[in-house]
């Protein structure tokens, strides 16, 4: 079904246009992806969700597996990787995509098409709301095919989902299951996302959060346990990324766990191939952003060995410093950049008071003396910084910037400067080390 999007340049006119540029020397601002940093995170990941034994669902890394689950926010995702999708099928993969959003009637049409192409097992939504199972009896008349199901949990966040003792309002869940038995859907199990994580600061508390949804979601099954189906398996669906990668708290040397370490590989185990109230369970953590990382995603703390910003974080905007204000013109030195609320967001951040972190590895550690700088303030193109209040040190000294520098910000929030850009410059620091070569383009889907 053709739903017209905005168009970017060929990819391979952008790869001839970048790659083998250095980032500084690329039109300002651009968005950057360290491949090297991607490879490790997403590796780091899948090596703690295949000793713990659970499925791991992502957005962006599948590696060799024979399934492949990714989860999308939007339509115009799915359709972009189509042809990666049919290219893993005629690998005799099996793929499954999960439309990320209660289902709207509006995009039935549209998914369904993608159904028809796909075919069987390969696409799933989720849902909350009786009126919604009309959109599921739509999909299977225009696709002539069942869609897999997911009801959603709301296990704290209160974005969407039905508290665990609402499941079944206006008989959601007892008419679910009918459609089930019909053949008309496929009612995979339960699915909660809580953000709630982003507000922690160690890896306890993001553990107790993943903890938390799961008790929540078999809270929800244990109290309809009487319309549940027992002929099949149902998945338990959890997470949001800084409490799935806390589970790599639990792959420790020696095996000496702490409190909440064991706390949650009981309760992981119990729900892993599990059988409550007759019912048989089985685990799916979901992670998107994890593979990238973020400032808000380091702040949680998740992980008990991550490193710095410039360690980490395989997202930045290069921006170009437009001028310097370091002669008593302000109260304090300032500068202003290239890059502003439309390449960087607006996603405040629980451990500081700004709007992203400037990579310091282009100054010396004289010159930062202990201190960090930040984008300050923000405009719609522009941005404003300076150094952090929170730095240790004197945040009256000058600021080690010239006008025409070229400086990479840390966003706060990769999902949303992510979207802010059609296509992504891909470096790799194994590859080129400290010198900031273009290898490849990534194209990204734009749009709804």
């Amino acid at each position: 079904m053709f739903v017209p999007q905005r168009l970017n340049p060929s990819e391979e006119s952008l790869r001839q246009f970048y790659i083998g540029k250095s980032i500084h020397e690329v039109p300002k601002p651009a968005l950057v992806l360290d491949r090297a940093k991607m490879r490790r995170h997403c590796q780091s990941l899948l090596t703690a969700a295949e000793a713990l034994g659970t499925i791991e669902g992502t957005r962006l890394q599948v590696g060799d597996t024979k399934h492949v689950k990714l989860v999308a926010s939007t339509i115009a995702e799915i359709e972009h990787l189509f042809p990666l999708l049919a290219e893993y099928q005629q690998q005799g993969r099996h793929i499954n995509v999960l439309y990320g959003i209660p289902l709207p009637r509006s995009q039935v049409s549209r998914l369904a098409a993608l159904g028809r192409k796909l075919g069987a097992n390969c696409l799933s939504v989720l849902i909350d709301h009786a009126d919604q199972l009309k959109h599921l009896s739509q999909f299977h008349g225009e696709a002539q095919l069942s869609v897999g199901v997911y009801l959603k949990v709301d296990t704290g966040y209160h974005r969407a989902g039905l508290p665990p003792w609402g499941m079944n309002k206006d008989g959601l869940l007892q008419d679910l299951v009918t459609l089930d038995e019909k053949g008309l859907v496929d009612f995979i199990g339960l699915y909660s996302h809580s953000s709630l994580s982003y507000n922690d600061s160690t890896p306890a508390q993001a553990m107790a959060n993943l903890e938390g949804e799961i008790i929540g979601c078999m809270d929800a099954l244990a109290r309809h346990a009487q319309l549940f189906p027992k002929s099949k398996t149902f998945v338990i669906s959890v997470g949001a990324s800084p409490q799935v990668s806390s589970v790599e708290n639990l792959i420790v040397e020696g095996g000496k766990l702490s409190s909440a370490s064991r706390s949650l590989c009981g309760t992981m185990k119990a729900v892993a191939d599990g059988d409550s109230h007759g019912i048989r369970t089985s685990l799916e953590l979901h992670a998107g952003v994890y593979s990238i990382l973020d400032v808000q995603q380091l702040a949680t703390k998740s992980r008990a060995n991550l490193g710095g910003y410039e360690d980490e974080i395989a997202i930045s905007v290069v921006s170009e410093v437009c001028s310097v204000y370091n002669n008593g013109e302000r109260e304090q030195p300032e500068a202003l950049v290239s890059s502003g609320v439309l390449a960087l967001g607006r996603e405040p951040c629980a451990a500081y008071k700004g709007w992203g972190i400037v990579d310091s590895s282009t100054f010396s550690q004289e010159a930062l003396a202990g201190r960090q700088l930040i984008v300050s303030r923000v405009s719609q193109e522009h941005s404003i910084i300076a150094w952090d209040s929170n730095s240790t040190g004197s945040t009256g000294d000058c600021l080690p910037l010239t006008i025409g520098q070229s400086i990479r910000i840390y966003p706060n929030h990769a999902c949303i400067a992510g979207a802010l850009f059609g296509w992504y410059l891909v470096i790799d620091s194994d590859m080129c080390g400290n010198e900031p070569l273009v290898v490849d383009v990534w194209c990204r889907a734009s749009g709804w």
